[in-house]
C-alpha cells in the first residue's frame, strides 16, 4: 500500500493560521519511509544499553505512540476545544459540552485524502442515525487543518472524496489532542486509530487502538456502545462476549451466573 500524493504533502505543510489557504498542489512521495508508514513500520530504534555497533533488527520496525500517562478505561476524559469542519463550515468543538448531555464516540485517523480513512469516515457518517438513536454524538479527529477538512468534504466519494458529512471532523494541527489520548505518533507526526467511547459522565468505558492499516468497525463500535448503556441502566447486570440488545445478559455473582450458563 502507497502513500497519496496528498498525505505526504499534508504532513509536511499543514497550514496552522485561520487565513492559510486550502492545499492545492501535492508533491510525490520520496521517502521509502513514508511510503512503508500504513504498514506499522517506522526506523528502527536504538536500544541504549545495547553497543554502538550493533542496532535492532531490520526486521524489528514497530509504531510506539506517544509516551506518558495515557487515558485509561475508567478516567475522565481530556477535553480540548479545537476548530472542526460541519455542514461545509468551520465550527468550534469542545468536548466538555456534551457531558451530562450525550455519549461521544471519539476515534482518531492519520490523516485526510488517504486509503482506510475514508471507508471508516464515511461508514460512521452513514449510520449516524443508529448513533443519534443512542443519544450519542460522534467526533473524528486527524492532524489535518480545517482547510484540508474541507477540501475532502468537498470531493466527491467516488473521486476518493468524503462528501457531506454527518458530524463534524475535528483539526488537531498541533497533535496535542492525540498526544493527550495517547495514540500520536512522535515521529511521523500522526494518530494512530484510535477509538475512545465516553459515557454522559465524561468518563473514558471503552478504547481501542489499531495500526495504520487496519479499518475499524462500526458494527462493533455500537454493539459496545448499547453494552455500555445497559450495564449503566442495569447496574447489577453484565454483559458475556458478544452481548447484543434482547440476548440474555449474566449475574456477577458465582450462583445468580449459572442461570446464565445453564441456559446457553
Amino acid at each position: 500500500m502507497a502513500w497519496s500524493a496528498a498525505s505526504v504533502a499534508l504532513i509536511s505543510s499543514i497550514p496552522t493560521k485561520a487565513n492559510a489557504s486550502p492545499i492545492s498542489r501535492f508533491s510525490p512521495p520520496t521517502s521509502p519511509s513514508l511510503r512503508s508508514s500504513f504498514f506499522g513500520r517506522r526506523k528502527p530504534l536504538l536500544l541504549q544499553s545495547m553497543p554502538a555497533s550493533r542496532s535492532i533488527s531490520s526486521k524489528s520496525f514497530i509504531i510506539k505512540a506517544a509516551c506518558g500517562e495515557l487515558p485509561l478505561v475508567g478516567n475522565t476524559a481530556p477535553d480540548f476545544e479545537a476548530e472542526a469542519v460541519f455542514d461545509q463550515e468551520f465550527i468550534k468543538v469542545k468536548l466538555s459540552e456534551y457531558i451530562g448531555k450525550k455519549y461521544v464516540i471519539l476515534f482518531f485517523y492519520p490523516l485526510d485524502f488517504t486509503f482506510v480513512c475514508p471507508t471508516e469516515i464515511t461508514a460512521f457518517s452513514d449510520r449516524y442515525g443508529e448513533f443519534e438513536k443512542l443519544n450519542t454524538e460522534v467526533l473524528g479527529v486527524s492532524v489535518d487543518s480545517v482547510f484540508s477538512h474541507l477540501a475532502w468534504v468537498q470531493t466527491d466519494r467516488k473521486s476518493g472524496g468524503l462528501g457531506d458529512l454527518n458530524y463534524p471532523l475535528i483539526s488537531d494541527v498541533t497533535k496535542s489532542i492525540s498526544k493527550s489520548y495517547g495514540v500520536l505518533i512522535p515521529d511521523q507526526g500522526i494518530a494512530l486509530r484510535g477509538l475512545f467511547i465516553i459515557d454522559k459522565e465524561g468518563v473514558i468505558q471503552h478504547s481501542t487502538i489499531n495500526n495504520l492499516a487496519i479499518g475499524r468497525s462500526v458494527d462493533e463500535t455500537l454493539r459496545t456502545l448499547q453494552a455500555l448503556q445497559y450495564v449503566q441502566e442495569n447496574p447489577d447486570e453484565v454483559c458475556p462476549a458478544g452481548w447484543k440488545p434482547g440476548e440474555r445478559s449474566m449475574k456477577p455473582d458465582p450462583k445468580l451466573s449459572k442461570e446464565y450458563f445453564a441456559a446457553i
